[in-house]
């Protein structure tokens, strides 16, 4: 796995979450959040614990590699690599994104799925996967712009979408 990364292209930079992230993440949380990928609201402490962790699997050097997502010198959303979720065949990551409501609709979530797709390959990863609730049509639109294709709905009835990444 890469060391600790920062990716931008001018617009969006990705970064890992620190500490000082916790109070934007609390304000920037909403229920389209908590629905599509936190699993419940966060509180001052379980978003303090999740960014421990976060640091910590980046020293490991993985699995899960946890950035935030930055524009305008703002923390405006995150995005997760995932190197071993157990539906993964070999060389397949999967990415899960979130944007704060303020930040939706200007295209940084699609700019944050593409420069994650450069991380993942970097790290070796040969595909990436998108998969998204079907009611979640922002996030399917999202994986569209991005170079995904449609592939399947899985097992989990979560659509499949995915796109082969370059060396």
């Amino acid at each position: 796995m890469p060391e600790i990364s920062r990716l931008s292209d001018s617009t969006v930079t990705l970064s890992p979450l620190c500490l000082d992230d916790v109070d934007a993440h609390l304000a920037g949380e909403d229920d389209q959040l908590v629905r599509w990928l936190n699993g419940g609201p966060g509180t001052r402490a379980t978003v303090e614990a999740h960014i421990r962790r976060c640091l910590e699997r980046w020293a490991a050097g993985g699995p899960v590699h946890t950035f935030g997502v930055r524009t305008e010198g703002v923390l405006a959303g995150t995005i997760d690599v995932q190197f071993d979720q157990p539906y993964l065949v070999p060389g397949q990551v999967n990415l899960a994104y979130g944007l704060y409501p303020a930040w939706r609709g200007r295209g940084i979530a699609t700019r944050a799925v593409r420069l994650a797709c450069l991380h993942a390959a970097a790290a070796g990863a040969t595909q990436a996967a998108i998969r998204v609730n079907p009611e979640n049509t922002a996030s399917a639109a999202v994986a569209g712009r991005a170079g995904f294709t449609y592939l399947r709905r899985g097992q989990d009835d979560h659509d499949w979408y995915v796109r082969r990444l370059a060396a």
